[in-house]
């Protein structure tokens, strides 16, 4: 049995362990320091001053950002211990320590001796070992720096472009040690997620390293932000939310990112081509790029994204890597006749419960010939519960053919699925608000949107969540205006992810989408029941203020 220190402190507490994975963005309120994912086996944990023993985190790029805000408001574990590898929540204990002084231990240990941690009732963390009432753990150190700097790489680490660069260099060091990384790579663009106001922790960040003289060196997006950046004040938001989450956004801006404002990226004009190297965050937007379009990019983590963007370099490890990219678990899908657009989400979700830790490829699909919309909400609602940064569909995604010959085997029947769809479903049927964008709505979800509700007004609140180049896209079309007739509200920059009262309509008590990442996320981050459903019964929902009773026909 034997443990590694990724980042060095000393630490003691209760232990908490669970075999499931985390979330910390979405399952975790850093101003509480509670587990709120409903689904998962923490659900209602305290997590501050406890010795947090997890196989790993799923889900959201965000995390980093939570654990930092957990760390400088002092509700943070006293230390993570994990089983696999692990970037989020390691960079937000890195950037803790880097910048704000704020040691967070950070520990990875065999499958033996994580099963010996998880038994323990405590834990005391010195640098060499894990002191426990079941024994002690031994602790390599910290793994040695391999990297092999280029001559303007170690310009930047020297301080020739600046503070900021140097720190985001050092950084990038430390995170390529942490991945075994020999070498750093030139990226073509980025994408930051950490413009999303997830915590205070967020925008202390940016502006610190604003105050540095941060700026990209390469094309950077940003995803959706925490507001709709020119109306927030006219619809009602706080002024102590609106205001800190457009300083946010504007902090990106200033340091020569460009406002685009989505978390689906993918669906800009510059999309990255395949083979391309890109550094992006926000996980669907991660695991559509590596997936769908072949481009190659890590599910790097919120800080690290701007890291990236400021020096263009990213860590050759991880899916840059195509021996990385290998799928280790296949999934044989039962395909049932006649299926809807809700298969596709609801497919990801069940794909991400099997395949939590390692990429897998799904069997049983192509005739089904999904396209770019099923394909996004696919990837979506997978990383809402793996931690992969891809996946491959056989006869569908352009390296599918990339299979490791010792993948072991999963299965997806119907009777899978029927439970997943109960799992997605246990809101009632009175529906409140109907949430379409998550992640943001395409050109094509709209119109699909307006024709389901032509001559048809929404009883219940209807909102659209999109991002700006759709929204001139349909306004254009005059898809905006016919959605508008209809009843729904069209609303740019956010997401669901991050929207909040008022624009969360208050009274709303249960809520109908046709995500299945929101599905997922919904309960633990808006505290109403959520009902799933095809984009199809979310109109008739949205029309009549009732989710349909029984099953899909494709189901039942």
């Amino acid at each position: 049995m034997r443990g590694r220190v990724v980042l060095p402190g000393r630490a003691e507490g209760e232990v908490l362990a669970c075999d499931e994975p985390l979330s910390f963005w979405g399952g975790v309120d850093p101003a509480a320091g509670r587990v709120i994912d409903v689904r998962h086996p923490l659900a209602g944990r305290e997590l501050a001053g406890r010795v947090l023993a997890l196989p790993g985190t799923r889900g959201s790029c965000t995390g980093s950002g939570v654990l930092l805000d957990m760390a400088l408001g002092g509700r943070a574990p006293a230390a993570l211990v994990f089983r696999d590898e692990e970037d989020v929540a390691t960079l937000g204990a890195l950037v803790a320590a880097q910048l704000f002084d704020r040691p967070l231990p950070v520990l990875r240990l065999d499958a033996e001796a994580f099963a010996r941690l998880s038994r323990a009732r405590r834990a005391a963390i010195g640098p060499d070992a894990i002191e426990t009432d079941l024994g002690a753990v031994p602790l390599d150190p910290p793994a040695a720096d391999l990297l092999e700097l280029s001559a303007e790489d170690r310009a930047m680490l020297d301080g020739a472009h600046g503070p900021a660069a140097a720190l985001a260099m050092r950084i990038l060091r430390a995170m390529a040690a942490n991945q075994g990384a020999e070498r750093l790579i030139d990226v073509a663009q980025a994408h930051i997620d950490g413009c999303i106001y997830a915590s205070p922790a967020n925008l202390t960040f940016a502006e610190r390293m604003l105050e540095l003289g941060a700026r990209v060196r390469i094309p950077t997006t940003m995803n959706a932000i925490s507001v709709d950046h020119a109306n927030w004040r006219t619809q009602g938001v706080a002024p102590d939310f609106g205001g800190p989450a457009q300083r946010l956004a504007d902090a990106y801006v200033r340091m020569g990112c460009r406002p685009s404002f989505t978390c689906a990226p993918y669906l800009l004009e510059d999309a990255p081509r395949p083979g391309q190297a890109v550094g992006w965050s926000e996980s669907n937007a991660v695991i559509y790029a590596n997936s769908v379009l072949g481009a190659r990019t890590a599910k790097h983590p919120d800080f690290l994204d701007l890291c990236i963007a400021l020096t263009g370099r990213a860590p050759l490890s991880g899916p840059y890597l195509e021996r990385n990219r290998l799928a280790r678990r296949v999934i044989e899908v039962e395909l049932p006749d006649g299926i809807d657009d809700a298969f596709w989400p609801l497919l990801g979700w069940l794909a991400g419960r099997l395949s939590p830790d390692r990429i897998p490829l799904l069997r049983g699909l192509a005739a089904a010939r999904p396209g770019p919309e099923a394909l996004k909400a696919l990837c979506a609602a997978f990383g809402a519960t793996s931690g992969a940064p891809m996946l491959h569909v056989e006869g569908v995604t352009p390296e599918a053919h990339l299979l490791d010959p010792d993948a072991d085997r999963a299965r997806i029947d119907r009777a899978a699925l029927r439970e997943g769809w109960r799992a997605l479903n246990r809101g009632p049927e009175q529906i409140d608000l109907v949430a379409v964008g998550s992640p943001h709505a395409s050109a094509e979800e709209c119109r699909a949107l307006a024709d389901l509700m032509q001559g048809r007004k929404a009883r219940a609140a209807l909102i659209v969540t999109l991002g700006r180049g759709v929204l001139e896209t349909i306004r254009a079309e005059g898809v905006l205006a016919r959605l508008e007739a209809a009843g729904a509200r069209v609303i740019p920059d956010l997401c669901w992810c991050s929207i909040v009262e008022p624009v969360f309509p208050p009274k709303a008590r249960a809520v109908m989408t046709n995500s299945g990442k929101y599905a997922h996320y919904g309960p633990g981050l808006s505290g109403r029941a959520v009902r799933f459903g095809a984009l199809a019964a979310c109109a008739e929902a949205a029309a009549t203020g009732r989710a349909p009773r029984d099953l899909p026909s494709w189901l039942s």
